[in-house]
């Protein structure tokens, strides 16, 4: 059965749906992550990625340790109460000054999560990861980014030969003891219940520690593709959805991002979008405190009908 497109007058105004009504906005309730995007190069060309990174996708450069720490400064002289800090990609290991962010972030007792496909770069950082795991214990969580469980669909994502290196990565972890999560997809025909089953079978012949059942540890992403039709979120969805805008992902999140030619990091509204102008909120913490309009197809299959949050 093909997908049905998505209609062109969908999600064209801030303010308004194509049907007249009023757009649903999500307000900052605190910052509780902040994300760093450290570039969107990426040793992979995945099938469906989010923001499209790969060994050619330089449209986001790679942050410094030192424009990470003026935000980690901004929080701290602001008390802005930021718990968690998070790096994504692109992959995060390809940037040569990742273990300087981290050990940044880590001493001034955040907590850190990276988002990785454990793969040669990361692996190229070993002695400097282990190092911060002898220091920081388990206020360093690894994301791993396994797909599914079966290796033929998580390689029809990720490309031929991309199961074994990124499986050995995982257990590489989890043998070194690091806090190690997994990410996937939920883009097959089985129930959450059968994928994570699946997931439970694969952790246990590895003897990898991870509870398959506990959204935390396994999160399983919605498959999006903003051409699909979806709807839009009005303002009167929250009460038909039985859903608070608190629940949303940009109520309690930012990402740092840095352009190609840009002189300087801007702040965006979610790790989703970072290309749509409309969701640059400044160039500063503070500056990016304002509303955000549900005004994309990611806003409503990701975020309020998927229910997924990258921090979850």
């Amino acid at each position: 059965m093909l997908p049905i497109l998505l209609d062109p007058a969908k999600f064209q105004d801030a303010l308004v749906t194509a049907k007249g009504e009023q757009r649903a906005h999500v307000a900052l309730r605190s910052l509780e992550t902040l994300w760093f995007n450290t570039g969107t190069l990426c040793n992979l060309t995945c099938r469906n990625c989010y923001i499209e990174s790969s060994p050619k996708n330089d449209r986001l450069v790679y942050l410094s340790a030192a424009e990470v720490a003026s935000y980690l400064d901004e929080i701290e002289r602001d008390r802005l109460g930021t718990k968690l800090i998070g790096f994504t990609g692109g992959e995060p290991f390809m940037n040569p000054e990742l273990p300087a962010m981290l050990d940044d972030v880590l001493s001034r007792g955040f907590k850190a999560m990276v988002l990785t496909n454990a793969m040669k770069p990361m692996h190229k950082m070993k002695t400097a990861l282990l190092e911060l795991h002898r220091h920081h214990d388990k206020n360093l969580t690894i994301r791993v980014s396994v797909d599914h469980y079966a290796p033929a669909l998580h390689e029809r994502e990720r490309g031929l030969g991309s199961w074994k290196p990124t499986i050995d990565g995982l257990v590489w972890l989890a043998s070194n003891g690091f806090d190690v999560h997994v990410a996937g997809r939920h883009f097959s025909d089985e129930s959450e219940d059968l994928v994570r089953t699946g997931y439970a079978k694969l952790f246990a012949e590895l003897g990898v520690t991870i509870d398959a059942q506990n959204p935390a540890t396994l999160v399983l992403f919605p498959e999006m593709d903003p051409t699909v039709d979806v709807p839009e979120i009005t303002t009167a969805c929250w009460g038909i959805l039985k859903k608070s805008p608190d629940s949303v992902m940009c109520a309690s999140s930012r990402m740092v991002i840095k352009r190609k030619g840009a002189l300087r990091p801007a702040v965006v509204a979610c790790t989703l979008l970072p290309y749509d102008a409309q969701f640059e909120l400044g160039g500063s913490l503070a500056e990016s405190s304002d509303a955000v309009r549900l005004n994309h197809p990611h806003c409503a299959k990701f975020c309020v009908l998927g229910g997924a949050a990258c921090s979850q």
